[in-house]
């Protein structure tokens, strides 16, 4: 056996022991930290102890629920900043996060012409898209089909 064979075969060692130790499970986001997320999408935040009470600072950015006492699922509901505070059932602050809310650009395409503005999700395909920031009218119409297909589904599933 070559002499290098050893030493290979520990620096080999060595280099699976760090991938394994950079790649274990740790919390979603420590307590003391700042937390990103996008508007329409959740991050679960895993809690080091029992959560008795969430405090969102500003309800109409972010949301969060009470998945189990441990861990909390925060929703970007619009473009923003606020702050989040986690008690427990002797009402003492586990944790105070801020709060960042932004829009997810993966996929999206925005039209601009002139003061109207249109979004797209092309995934592959495009199709128009509710989007923060988009003219009123269009989103408003919009909406109006998407609330309206929505009602006819609901419809549906309750006739069955």
């Amino acid at each position: 056996m070559p002499i290098f064979m050893p030493v290979f075969r520990g620096i080999l060692a060595g280099a699976l022991l760090m991938a394994v130790a950079t790649t274990t499970t740790r919390p979603a986001v420590a307590l003391e930290d700042t937390l990103l997320v996008e508007v329409d999408r959740a991050k679960i935040v895993q809690l080091d102890q029992p959560a008795a009470t969430v405090i969102i600072g500003n309800p109409s950015i972010a949301d969060a629920l009470v998945h189990n006492r441990e861990m909390l699922v925060v929703t970007g509901k619009s473009f923003g900043v606020t702050n989040m505070i986690v008690l427990d059932s002797a009402g003492q602050t586990i944790g105070d996060l801020t709060l960042h809310v932004r829009g997810d650009d993966v996929g999206i395409v925005t039209v601009q012409r002139g003061p109207s503005r249109l979004s797209y999700s092309c995934a592959p395909t495009c199709e128009r898209t509710l989007m923060l920031g988009d003219t009123g009218e269009n989103y408003t119409t919009l909406n109006a089909q998407i609330q309206d297909r929505i009602g006819l589904a609901s419809g549906q599933a309750g006739s069955n």
